[in-house]
């Protein structure tokens, strides 16, 4: 390990430590667009709203919902070996997840803003004796003082997109310097561990991506016998984890399809629930009758367009809909991960921007599981096909379901690699 820091990181330590008092004017727009929780600020000073428990205690980070969703089944086996487990997140619609989804007995906080006398103060108080970092969420100050203090970093489930490897070579010393602090580096593929040693990481090891062992979300089951009561024989496309811009595109080919069949219903999932209202909007102007769940509306029989603007409900989503269009894709924001529609049944459309996802996808595609959309004419025409042939759009399903279990075991390669730090904490409490 460096005795000297590359200047990029001692300049950021320098600039986080001046700029800690700021804190709360940084905090305080972010709670008004509701991207902080009114009641849990204090978190992100790094003051814990909970008490640590006795014994061994595993900390896993995820930036936000993907990340914690990919992560889930990993920690309901550490908990299943009777660690405290903490889980922390920066986003309010993970921390919403984490009440749902987190096994039993798991802690959740917010992840302290990345300045030294905050995550100080967190590591004072929790003392993780194993830190898993899930993906490429890298706050210097936390890996730089986790490293100070002797705490195992694993990177759990890499990934390191093009993007991000052409920004970060423009601070080699930097990313080399923090990347040199972990453990051990478990990327999700042999192109994301190839970029992890071209960044410097010293110890790699390609242990697949655990999103690919997600698996199928929960719904609650009188909810859905009520929507397939009310939907019937009516056909049902969804888009799901949508982005402005996308919306427009699948409301504009709802009403192109309806020409040839006037009972269908799109159902809308937008990645951000707030912007339920607006969508909805953009319907009606459109000429649409639009029901909004956030309201309480159900798809009823005159409801072109259901906008599906709650948290935790995608569940719901893909099993009503046999056609699924995967956001984020035809706007450029990289993806969303296609796994759980597939493992559900759907037949999967995305657009072209997929870099968050582009291995998935490019296999996917290959092996016709999926198909590329480019443009609001190609999702048009491709929509009508599959609504028109119900053989087709399931044969896509079948190879998808046949394509994810191929490329599924991630997981249990995940707990390999993680199990001889979990048994020295076995035999250092047993010792103790």
């Amino acid at each position: 390990m460096p005795d000297r820091l590359p200047l990029a990181l001692r300049l950021y330590q320098l600039a986080t430590r001046v700029a800690t008092p700021l804190a709360p004017r940084l905090l305080a727009p972010r709670l008004e667009r509701g991207k902080e929780h009114g009641t849990r600020l204090a978190e992100r000073r790094g003051e814990a709203s909970l008490a640590r428990p006795a014994g061994p205690l595993i900390w896993v980070h995820g930036a936000s919902v993907g990340e914690m969703l990919a992560v889930v089944p990993l920690i309901e086996r550490i908990r299943a070996q009777e660690f405290a487990v903490l889980v922390t997140s920066g986003t309010v619609t993970s921390a919403a997840l984490a009440e749902r989804r987190l096994p039993q007995g798991v802690m959740h906080q917010f992840i302290p803003l990345d300045a030294p006398q905050f995550v100080t103060r967190f590591l004072d108080h929790w003392r993780p004796d194993l830190a898993l970092l899930v993906e490429s969420d890298l706050w210097p100050n936390l890996i730089l003082t986790c490293a100070e203090r002797k705490i195992p970093l694993i990177l759990v489930n890499g990934r390191v997109s093009e993007r991000s490897f052409g920004r970060w070579r423009l601070i080699p010393g930097a990313i080399a310097a923090l990347l040199s602090r972990f453990d051990l580096c478990l990327a999700q593929s042999a192109a994301d561990a190839q970029r992890l040693s071209r960044l410097g990481a010293p110890r790699i090891s390609a242990t697949g991506n655990l999103k690919l062992d997600v698996p199928a979300p929960p719904v609650d089951r009188p909810t859905l016998h009520r929507f397939n009561a009310l939907i019937g024989l009516r056909e049902v496309v969804a888009a799901a984890s949508t982005h402005p811009g996308e919306e427009s595109a699948v409301i504009a080919a709802h009403r192109r399809l309806r020409v040839k069949c006037p009972t269908l219903l799109t159902v809308i999932a937008p990645r951000h629930p707030g912007r339920g209202p607006s969508i909805a909007e953009t319907a009606s102007v459109a000429g649409l009758s639009v029901g909004l769940r956030s309201r309480g509306d159900l798809p009823k029989r005159d409801v072109d367009v259901y906008v599906a603007d709650t948290l935790g409900e995608l569940g719901l989503v893909y099993r009503i809909a046999p056609i699924v269009f995967m956001g984020g894709s035809l706007a450029s924001h990289g993806g969303q991960n296609p796994i759980e529609p597939i493992r559900l049944g759907a037949a999967v459309l995305h657009g072209p921007h997929v870099w968050n996802f582009a291995e998935i996808y490019a296999t996917l595609d290959e092996a016709r599981g999926a198909e590329l959309v480019p443009n609001e004419e190609a999702l048009t025409s491709r929509l009508d096909a599959w609504l028109a042939d119900p053989a087709a759009r399931s044969a896509v399903a079948n190879t998808a379901t046949q394509t994810v279990e191929k490329l599924s075991g991630a997981l249990e390669r995940t707990l390999a690699a993680l199990d001889p730090y979990l048994m020295q904490l076995r035999l250092e409490q047993r010792a103790s």
